[in-house]
């Protein structure tokens, strides 16, 4: 079974910045739950961003929560917790970390994550920044994944969206840790990506043919993927593969709720982790 990377004495301080705002005027989930925002939907009785924030808050690396949001009432549960911030959300998750990435860049790394993580949990978190501090030192721009083959060897009929390469297929957990100043040009890009969404092609374009064959004939290996990101992006991307199944877990649906809290039903510590178990240390 595998253990979390050592860290370090001194972990470095970072800010965690959780994009809690809406994708549009109507949220046909939460509007379901009775709420006016998803990042208050209740799971397991417990509203998601409590359950994010909470897990945010008992890691030692982690010095300031910022949560950006669109009304700053989804803090209400908060009221008494100092060292977290609200930050009114622009037109888009990218414009948001864009507005704060850059006003805001000597004060050290920048955790983004996102309000419907609601099985982020302390474990987690502490394995991504330790793997992130030694194995991707070099990094500007550090990008959690999970492994399709180990998200599916538990979780076979959750549908998740898999980036298919040569070695292997990903999926992503909604962490990311951004290292000034580089990390905002990876920022903007994807800002300028969003503009893409009907237009895949001018996406492609940044990119290249070749790579766009080898990527849809799946002979792009994972390494080659790197280089060529952090060729466009203009900084140095790096990946930490997660071994937790359900870190790619978000609540983007009504199946998606029912899997979470059937997920945190099972669960048993008191700090809301899992024990380690299976061959790739699943949390479960």
């Amino acid at each position: 079974v595998s253990d979390l990377p050592a860290a370090q004495k001194t972990p470095t301080p970072i800010t965690a910045f959780v994009l809690a705002g809406r994708r549009g005027p109507i949220d046909a989930l939460a509007q379901a739950a009775g709420e006016r925002y998803k990042a208050c939907i209740p799971v397991a009785g417990v509203p998601m961003l409590t359950r994010v924030v909470r897990s945010l808050g008992a890691v030692s690396w982690i010095q300031k929560i910022v949560v950006s949001g669109d009304d700053s009432t989804v803090l209400k549960n908060f009221q008494k917790a100092p060292a977290i911030e609200f930050h009114a959300s622009r037109h888009s998750p990218a414009a948001s970390v864009v507005d704060y990435a850059v006003s805001h860049q000597g004060n050290g790394p920048l955790l983004v994550t996102t309000a419907d993580h609601a099985l982020l949990s302390p474990r987690m978190l502490e394995y991504f920044f330790s793997a992130a501090e030694q194995t991707e030192a070099d990094a500007d721009v550090v990008i959690g994944v999970v492994a399709a083959s180990l998200f599916r060897s538990y979780y076979p009929a959750s549908r998740r969206t898999f980036i298919t390469l040569k070695d292997e297929s990903f999926c992503g957990t909604n962490l990311f840790l951004l290292r000034p100043p580089q990390a905002a040009n990876a920022v903007r890009f994807w800002e300028r990506a969003g503009q893409f969404r009907k237009r895949p092609w001018r996406l492609v374009s940044e990119f290249g043919f070749v790579n766009l064959l080898r990527f849809l004939l799946r002979r792009l290996d994972r390494q080659t993927a790197i280089e060529q990101a952090s060729r466009v992006l203009q900084a140095q991307v790096g990946i930490v593969e997660m071994p937790f199944a359900e870190a790619a877990i978000d609540v983007d649906t009504r199946a998606d709720l029912v899997t979470v809290e059937d997920i945190l039903a099972k669960r048993t510590r008191k700090d809301d982790t899992f024990s380690w178990e299976g061959p790739r240390g699943k949390e479960g």
